[in-house]
């Protein structure tokens, strides 16, 4: 009796089943392409770099090599110009920066040399980088003093904003400047500059502005002339004080004080020897009566 064999079954396994739509995800796919090369490289790396000699000698090569690639002639700064200072500053700024030549373009924080050049107080703003020919350009706009502020028995040099420049030793080192005294005259510059310029006819004897109560300015002339000015519209007053004495010689007279705080009446207060002069009138005035 002959035996009947048994047909194979042409259907895939369960396993090749799975594998064959697991191969038709594209995600598998380009893991398979990307993915397990990646994680064969990264494992032969793990295991080349797992002993600490290997890995300190990468490290020493990777050094030398840039360590060589930033000493290059092409990337050394040799040298420090300073533009738009004056002598004194860019001589400060030089040795604030206190710069070693030659140094490596990689290892200048040119951001922390920017501060340190913006934190001078005579300086406005400040530009500093890297130019062509290994040279270190320190561009600065200096503040400009227009005048003298005196404070606290402390005398500065102030620029138009009332910004420090630096601080003046003596008054008569900068005898081309104002002077200003009192406590928030810095931050009325501007307004004393244009009053300064107004007193023109008297601009001789000026001696300086006085910002009293940190709201108005008294005008000091010599002979120890003082013109008191309000706190609204000084430049009006100071016009009226102006027209006055171009008609009647005003500051030349024996006066101690104009007082124009009120607009509607202007005070003078005589000096002791004109006082003294009027009593010895009025004394004789009297002994003649």
């Amino acid at each position: 009796m002959r035996s009947i064999g048994l047909r194979r079954d042409p259907a895939p396994s369960r396993i090749a089943y799975r594998l064959n739509r697991l191969m038709l995800t594209p995600r598998f796919r380009v893991f398979l392409r990307w993915g397990v090369p990646l994680i064969l490289i990264a494992a032969l790396i793990g295991g080349y770099f797992s002993s600490e000699t290997r890995r300190d000698e990468a490290i020493a090569t990777v050094q030398d090599v840039r360590h060589q690639i930033e000493q290059r002639p092409e990337f050394m700064v040799r040298m420090l110009s300073v533009d738009g200072a004056s002598p004194a500053v860019a001589e400060n700024i030089r040795a604030a920066l206190a710069l070693e030549f030659p140094i490596s373009s990689f290892d200048l924080d040119l951001d922390a040399l920017h501060d340190t050049v913006a934190a001078f107080e005579s300086v406005a703003s400040a530009r500093v980088s890297v130019r062509a020919g290994g040279i270190l350009d320190v561009t600065v706009d200096e503040r400009v003093p227009v005048a003298l502020w005196r404070d606290g028995g402390q005398t500065y040099l102030v620029d138009l904003d009332g910004h420090r420049v630096a601080t003046a030793e003596r008054r008569l080192d900068h005898p081309e400047l104002p002077l200003l005294v009192g406590t928030g005259a810095a931050a009325h510059v501007s307004e004393a500059i244009d009053l300064i310029r107004q007193a023109q006819p008297v601009h001789g004897r000026l001696r300086g502005l006085v910002y009293v109560g940190q709201r108005r300015w008294d005008l000091v002339l010599d002979r120890d002339q003082r013109l008191l000015l309000p706190e609204s519209d000084p430049q009006g007053a100071l016009r009226h004080a102006m027209v006055l004495h171009y008609r009647s010689q005003l500051f030349d007279r024996d006066v101690a004080v104009i007082d124009m705080r009120n607009p509607d009446r202007m005070t003078v207060r005589l000096t002791p020897a004109a006082i003294d002069a009027m009593n010895d009138v009025e004394e004789i005035k009297t002994g003649a009566d």
